[in-house]
């Protein structure tokens, strides 16, 4: 499936502004961004529900444009789900295959294989008032997938959940994706669910496309300041002074000086995760002073201060008893841990 140069209008205002994406068979691609970036735009567009006002949408090679949406062949899971109460589980799941006049008793068995994959045995006589959120969204999964789909589209699925669902659901479609290879696009504002699900995440930003990359590609080598910040927490420290030799960046900040394996013409901004602040003893590395502690288990967060300027860390969990409010420390930044960006910091 590829968008070439797609833009919409809506009146004079243009929304998505000449949109070029590629989706390999098999895929997951998210499309990642704040309210009105445009990702619910692509897909309604890409599901013909809005008309490009420009470019081109192909599906194995096949133009979209004037095709009607039920002869796309793409199914789609709505933020609601959609689903029909006053029809069963399984009713619901054959509808599209009785709107397309399919056999009975291809029908009855191809309901009964999407029950079993979604595993629903034993609900399927069930309307959706009796189901729990979780088991909603897997029927109305199991119906986009009904008619096999070239193109499986999932605007926002989890956004209906509670935080406990999320994850667990989450991980069953990516698991059903799998298991059945369809080629998907799903629609989140949450960073969390993007890395988790997808192969490749889209960031969008005032209707354009800001990078496009794996998860792990996106959080350590973001494009852009906006998505330095947009991917993740992290410090982040003007840069006075830059010095490239061996194949490394020195860099000098408010802070102290960091190296860096990257080397981009004139950096402007150093970037480094939380995680990735190492806290060591004080002459070791820059000294600094914990100003607090915050203790979540698995993890501690640090809050510390060095001059004017603020550094947070996040280490092990196991560490909540060796570091406190008021203790002299010093940190380190391992040189591939060390971003750098071309624009400045606000």
């Amino acid at each position: 499936m590829t968008l070439h140069q797609v833009s919409v209008d809506y009146g004079r205002t243009r929304v998505l502004h000449g949109v070029d994406l590629a989706v390999s068979p098999g895929e997951l691609i998210a499309l990642l961004g704040p309210s009105g970036s445009g990702k619910t735009t692509v897909i309604r567009t890409v599901a013909g529900f809005i008309v490009p006002s420009e470019g081109v949408i192909r599906l194995h090679g096949s133009d979209l444009d004037g095709r009607a949406v039920y002869k796309r062949q793409i199914g789609m899971v709505f933020q609601s789900y959609a689903l029909f109460p006053h029809m069963s589980v399984r009713d619901n799941i054959a509808f599209p295959l009785r709107i397309q006049r399919k056999s009975a008793n291809h029908t009855r068995a191809r309901v009964d294989e999407l029950i079993d994959l979604v595993q629903l045995n034993g609900h399927a006589d069930k309307r959706p008032s009796g189901l729990s959120g979780g088991q909603q969204q897997r029927v109305a999964l199991a119906r986009a997938l009904a008619m096999d789909p070239e193109l499986l589209l999932l605007d926002e699925p989890l956004s209906n959940l509670d935080a406990n669902l999320r994850k667990q659901v989450g991980e069953e479609i990516r698991r059903l994706q799998l298991q059945t290879g369809t080629t998907t696009i799903m629609v989140t504002h949450d960073r969390q669910e993007a890395f988790g699900m997808a192969d490749r995440i889209a960031v969008l930003q005032g209707g354009r496309i800001e990078q496009l990359d794996t998860p792990s590609a996106i959080y350590r080598r973001p494009s852009s300041l906006f998505m330095a910040t947009f991917a993740g927490d992290g410090n982040l420290f003007p840069v006075t002074q830059a010095n490239s030799t061996g194949g490394h960046t020195v860099v000098e900040t408010s802070v102290g000086a960091f190296e860096s394996i990257m080397q981009i013409e004139d950096p402007r901004t150093v970037l480094v995760r939380p995680e990735d602040v190492q806290i060591v003893e004080r002459f070791a590395g820059i000294e600094s002073r914990v100003r607090s502690t915050f203790y979540y288990g698995a993890t501690l967060e640090v809050e510390l201060e060095i001059g004017e300027s603020t550094v947070h860390a996040t280490t092990a969990g196991t560490r909540a008893d060796q570091i406190s409010a008021g203790d002299v420390v010093g940190i380190r930044v391992a040189p591939q841990d060390v971003i750098l960006l071309p624009g400045e910091p606000s």
